[in-house]
């Protein structure tokens, strides 16, 4: 004989996978969170002021 299953249990994890697929499908569309968006903000501005901070001054630029 088959292995006896709880049919309710089922439904809760085949309701769980879809939802899975769904928020990634969600967070893919809308893109990342605000505190997200700000931190790789302050990472780019940091990046180019270090950038800058490393600039050689030759003079020929006028």
């Amino acid at each position: 004989m088959g292995e006896v299953v709880n049919l309710r249990v089922e439904r809760k994890r085949k309701r769980r996978k879809q939802d899975a697929v769904k928020a990634t499908e969600q967070r893919a569309l809308h893109g990342a969170t605000k505190s997200e968006k700000s931190l790789e903000e302050a990472r780019e501005e940091r990046a180019k002021l270090n950038l800058d901070q490393h600039r050689l001054d030759t003079g020929d630029r006028e």
